[in-house]
């Protein structure tokens, strides 16, 4: 396909997909067919994403539907509805569908197939059906071993219960094989079993399905009692809006609803859209967006988000925009496309399994074959049970699953937290972060001037009677200075009172106020007039004023630093990080003060946006290969610097979709010590996921030794198998509980 051809993208609902290497063979299969640019599964919320060219769509839609029959006949494949209103509904809808009926249904059509195989998610019909099958084929075995029969009527009750218990997996494996997929788990269980009864080990072959059986129920449980933990995290999906129709409410999809609808929200309701209250007050449960257990009050006149919890009052809303553009829904939409971008930790995992299972058939086909030939005195059915021990412990499993399931809870844990992780490479990048660059306004302040100090000249005019004559000063600039001096003052200014209003550009002001005539302005406007005034010591912006030619005092207007910056810039520090920058177009006195203020190695100042991305390239020419650099903005001005940095974070993404769009990470509050705890969950993510990788790796190596030598048996092998996978699963749900608190 030519890079000029426009492309679309599609999603995909995989009804059905239960096991993580099936999830990595759909990725594989559908991403070789022509035209498609990019496909992803997502094993943790069962869809498949994929962009493809635009003139051949609906033809590569068929090929991949096709492709994924092929691949995985009990996958059944459903369109994913419009994109944004949909992106929730479908998640849900289909967690909750995914157990039971559906499910049976799916799955019931083939004779003997229950739809178990690997890590297969068991509705409570499914449990019921496999103890029954478990209890039936013990029953069998049992009176196969205990009683004394002839041997023929022993072997055929061993192979009834065999067939109960494992009909379905040797069903599946010679599917697989006609398809030309030879090596997967069903194979490998297949192989080693019906081995065991050709080598005539039955009591063995059959316990060893039983209990493969056993074990894989149980991770089957594990697996989705972990995927509806990371659900429930996103649980900020709206189930419907009140719409006002005339003079009654009617509950409606929130996708029904339309800009400038009414919509009415009860106490404990989830505000279903964005909007702004035009009737009613309320305390605002802001958590499942922000990771805030504070409540915030909202009133007539506020802005309200789709995902706060309405805690006390009735409110009446007018909605500002539609559910598919609504914050929810970007919300649910980036965390369950997070996994399309995925860490290096995960594709190499990809990789190994790709290469490992056909790696060790091969080396357990030639375990069975040379040491017989080599080896006076060694039997052949002795190095085939050993070459079947060793071809059981070989499966990737553990690895395959436990891997995503681990980033993906790291990225649930952190949007519970109020930061948005748009993809699990970004969460692993986060490790390697040495540098943090800040932008300061709207950032590490709140970009709200405020007046900080009030200074009249000795013995002229009291401090609230100096701030009186600067707000009737600046009664009409709409400068932010003037505006937090008229907000400081705080009562009603009386146009009436002022005469001869006049601006000089670049200086301030000049009026007549009650008679007298005010100057109000910068150093330049006191020089220019002739009046001595007093050179301050304080960081900030200067407001001098001057009475009757008299000078009267000045005031300090500053930039609030925000509560939480120096925590943050602290805990930063412990974490790791070398080097914390700020960058500012203020001027230079300002942005030191402030910087020594928060504790940050260095400060940028008086920089125009374009010269913010050049000093980023400085930063990135000093740090070493592997570390990372973070570009923290409040994203109105700052997209060109997000887009430029290793990591682009944005603050406050309630709001701002310029920010959205281009970051990486997006803190859902205005506080920058989100950042920490973000890293904090990264390092936590990394570390499971290593702990899961080398546990894995070192117990497989140690059972296929002993598996080589003929020391582990059948059972070990499966428990190694198994039992690995299930502590694995459950070791990568350890980072929904990262506790974030920060020094």
């Amino acid at each position: 396909m030519e890079a000029t051809t426009s492309t679309v993208k599609r999603k995909f609902i995989l009804e059905g997909l239960d096991c993580a290497n099936c999830a990595l063979k759909i990725e594989n299969g559908v991403g070789k067919i022509e035209g498609v640019s990019s496909c992803s599964v997502n094993f943790v919320n069962k869809t498949l994403t994929m962009e493809m060219a635009s003139d051949a769509s609906a033809d590569i839609v068929t090929q991949t539907k096709q492709q994924i029959r092929k691949l995985e006949p009990d996958v059944k494949v459903l369109e994913h509805a419009a994109s944004g209103s949909s992106t929730g509904s479908a998640h849900h809808d289909h967690h909750d569908h995914s157990h039971g009926d559906a499910h049976g249904n799916s799955h019931g059509d083939e004779a003997g197939d229950d739809g178990h195989g690997h890590s297969h998610d068991h509705g409570a019909q499914g449990v019921r059906k496999m103890i029954g099958r478990l209890v039936a084929a013990l029953v069998i075995g049992a009176t196969a071993m205990l009683l004394p029969l002839e041997t023929e009527l022993q072997l055929m009750l061993y192979v009834a219960a065999y067939l109960v218990i494992g009909g379905d997996i040797v069903y599946k494996a010679m599917k697989n094989i006609v398809r030309g997929q030879v090596f997967d788990e069903y194979f490998l269980m297949s192989i080693a079993t019906i081995g065991a009864f050709i080598i005539g080990e039955y009591p063995e072959g059959v316990a060893v399905m039983l209990f493969y059986q056993v074990g894989e129920l149980f991770q089957s449980i594990a697996v989705n009692r972990s995927r509806k933990s990371i659900s429930a995290l996103m649980d900020i999906r709206p189930d419907f809006a009140n719409l006002k129709s005339g003079s009654e409410y009617k509950r409606v999809r929130p996708e029904d609803v339309q800009i400038g609808d009414l919509i009415l929200v009860r106490p404990g309701e989830k505000v279903p859209l964005d909007g702004k209250v035009i009737e009613g007050s309320s305390a605002m449960d802001t958590s499942a967006l922000t990771g805030e257990s504070v409540p915030r009050e909202v009133a007539v006149g506020d802005n309200v988000l789709s995902g706060f919890i309405n805690k006390n009052g009735v409110l009446t809303l007018e909605v500002a925009k539609v559910f598919g553009e609504s914050t929810v829904a970007k919300i649910l939409d980036l965390v369950e496309n997070a996994s399309s971008k995925k860490a290096p930790t995960e594709n190499f995992i990809t990789k190994f399994a790709r290469y490992y299972t056909p790696f060790v058939v091969i080396v357990a086909a030639l375990l069975a074959v040379i040491p017989p030939l080599l080896i006076s005195g060694a039997t052949f059915s002795d190095w085939v049970y050993r070459a079947l021990v060793f071809l059981v412990i070989s499966c990737p499993c553990a690895l395959v699953v436990s891997i995503p399931l681990g980033f993906f809870g790291g990225i649930g844990a952190s949007s519970k937290n109020g930061v948005l992780i748009k993809g699990s490479n970004y969460l692993e990048a986060l490790n390697d972060v040495k540098y943090v660059v800040f932008d300061k306004t709207g950032t590490l302040t709140k970009g709200e001037f405020k007046v900080v100090g009030i200074h009249p000249a000795a013995n002229t005019w009291t401090e609230q009677e100096l701030l009186r004559q600067a707000a009737f000063a600046e009664m009409h600039s709409s400068h932010p200075i003037a505006q937090s001096i008229r907000e400081a003052y705080g009562q009603e200014l009386d146009e009436a009172q002022i005469a001869e209003y006049n601006e000089i550009s670049g200086h301030g002001i000049q009026v007549t106020f009650e008679g007298r005539e005010v100057l109000a302005g910068n150093a330049k406007l006191m020089k220019l007039e002739g009046i001595e005034y007093v050179v301050p010591s304080e960081h900030g912006s200067i407001v001098h004023l001057a009475i009757d030619k008299q000078y009267a005092g000045y005031l300090v207007i500053a930039d609030e630093v925000k509560e939480d910056s120096a925590r943050a810039i602290r805990s930063l520090k412990n974490l790791g990080v070398k080097k914390v920058v700020m960058l500012t177009g203020d001027i230079k006195a300002v942005a030191d003060s402030i910087g020594e203020q928060l504790g940050v190695d260095e400060v940028r100042s008086e920089l125009l946006p374009q010269h913010k991305v050049e000093e980023l390239e400085k930063l990135d020419q000093e740090k070493g290969s592997k570390e990372k650099i973070i570009f923290v903005g409040d994203g109105i001005n700052d997209t060109p610097v997000l887009a430029r940095a290793d990591v682009g974070v944005a603050m406050g993404g309630l709001g701002s979709d310029a920010a959205i769009e281009a970051a990486d990470i997006v803190i859902m509050t205005d506080e920058p010590s989100k950042l920490s705890s973000a890293i904090h969950i990264a390092k936590r993510t990394r570390r499971i996921v290593w702990q899961n990788i080398i546990f894995a790796l070192l117990v497989k190596a140690v059972f296929l030794l002993l598996g080589a030598f003929g020391i582990a048996t059948m059972w070990e092998a499966v428990f190694s198998d198994v039992g690995v996978t299930l502590l694995a699963v459950l070791n990568a749900m350890r980072v929904l509980r990262t506790k974030t608190d920060l020094v």
